[in-house]
């Protein structure tokens, strides 16, 4: 908060200590992966996974955005749930009970939007027990994987925002479509 206030960084969507997705709270989409079990993200192989078949690497899938998963390595599952639960509040309007993590976008100020993963454009995960690591990365990652001698781990998103310090003036913004990306391009201009 205070740094935002002070101009040298972006105000960010999370209010501190706000849950945004309570699991017990969520328990017929979240325990019980119903409907997204059938939506086709969760029924076509390679659609919305974390690491890939192709790779050799495969982390688990996003969909059914819930809090189970069939994977042997412990790390690995956390990271997917992980990657769920961010995937749910960096969207609105879904059939989960969360609170959505968005700003809305003003003059000046571009927030984050949805978390893909594998994008490090959208998010990047720093972990935080059982090791506390120094850097981000996007899932799955080459870094260490210490497994959790009581099954606990926890990851914190850090989503990119952009902003320009208010001094008077207006930013008035055209937005392109990036044909290759298929991403929003912004330019800027400053009147």
């Amino acid at each position: 908060m205070f740094a935002s206030a002070s101009g040298y960084a972006c105000q960010g969507a999370a209010t501190p200590y706000m849950p945004y997705l309570l699991s017990t709270l969520d328990t017929v989409a979240w325990r019980y992966g119903f409907p997204e079990s059938v939506y086709p993200e969760a029924l076509i192989p390679g659609l919305r996974e974390v690491g890939g078949l192709t790779s050799g690497d495969m982390w688990g899938s996003v969909y059914p955005r819930s809090g189970f998963i069939h994977q042997a390595d412990d790390y690995k599952a956390a990271s997917v749930i992980a990657q769920r639960a961010g995937d749910v509040v960096t969207r609105s309007g879904k059939v989960h009970v969360y609170q959505p993590l968005l700003a809305q976008p003003q003059p000046g100020y571009w927030p984050a939007g949805e978390l893909i993963e594998t994008d490090a454009t959208t998010g990047k995960w720093q972990e935080l027990t059982p090791t506390r690591s120094q850097s981000c990365a996007v899932l799955p990652n080459s870094q260490p994987r210490v497994q959790a001698t009581d099954g606990g781990y926890a990851w914190a998103l850090w989503c990119p925002y952009s902003c320009c310090k208010r001094e008077g003036q207006t930013v008035l913004v055209h937005s392109l479509f990036d044909r290759l990306t298929r991403r929003p391009n912004r330019k800027s201009i400053i009147a």
